[in-house]
């Protein structure tokens, strides 16, 4: 039976119902990115999230100069990220709200001293701060365990890869296999997977009881050991996951 020490919480439609504002944001620079390289198409807020849920923007912009056939420079490349970084911390610090039933359990969590948290994001860490300040989750966790694959890193990621979570790891000094990780996409789950942590699948955010399956599917094919539709199942997502 695993010994788990530490939690690491995903903040985007984990922790924070903070995606669907960033997608709306990112839309529209994406858009003028896209215009500007003379590519007609165009996405929605929606339509973004589909491509690249669970990616920060400089996994966006990669994937569209792979999908459209053109170019950035580096120097482009990270002047775009910064433009979408304050437009999207603009919305979330007005309008964010927290994941249903997370800080409830964020709190009852932190009252038990039972475990270390942590959070573990792809967002750019000035974005994720923001995000969990705003909805009064700031709290609950150590300013130094805040971790963010664009900006912690020597080498700026994103999930997939594991590096993101390997290296909250190492910074808190746990093992992966002493931590649970909740991820809410496939790219999150894989890097969690990747990394060898034991990994909750969280479908709370999606409002639609057969997206919310076919999402819970997908991530445990891709390595999640359990399901979690609302926050307050995660006590008996925790003590499954001890026992395995």
């Amino acid at each position: 039976m695993p010994k788990i020490v530490e939690l690491l919480f995903d903040c985007d439609n984990t922790l924070v119902l903070s995606e669907e504002l960033a997608f709306e944001a990112c839309a529209e620079l994406a858009n003028e990115i896209l215009a500007k390289y003379g590519k007609s198409a165009r996405y929605t807020g929606p339509e973004l999230m589909q491509d690249f849920v669970g990616q920060n923007f400089r996994g966006v912009v990669t994937g569209m100069e792979n999908k459209y056939d053109f170019k950035l420079s580096d120097e482009e490349r990270e002047g775009y990220v910064k433009q979408e970084e304050d437009r999207v911390i603009k919305t979330l610090k007005a309008k964010a709200q927290p994941c249903i039933g997370a800080n409830e359990e964020l709190e009852k969590l932190y009252k038990s001293k039972k475990y270390g948290m942590a959070v573990v994001s792809s967002s750019a860490l000035r974005r994720v701060v923001a995000s969990v300040e705003k909805v009064d989750q700031a709290k609950y966790f150590p300013k130094d365990h805040i971790f963010s694959a664009a900006t912690s890193l020597d080498k700026p990621t994103t999930k997939p890869d594991p590096a993101i979570y390997l290296h909250a790891c190492e910074k808190i000094g746990v093992k992966p296999s002493e931590c649970i990780a909740v991820e809410d996409s496939k790219s999150g789950t894989l890097s969690a997977v990747r990394a060898g942590i034991y990994t909750v699948a969280y479908v709370g955010s999606y409002h639609d009881p057969s997206k919310a399956k076919e999402v819970a599917d997908m991530l445990v094919s891709n390595g999640a050991k359990i399901v979690m539709n609302h926050w307050n199942e995660f006590d008996k997502c925790l003590a499954e996951i001890e026992a395995m």
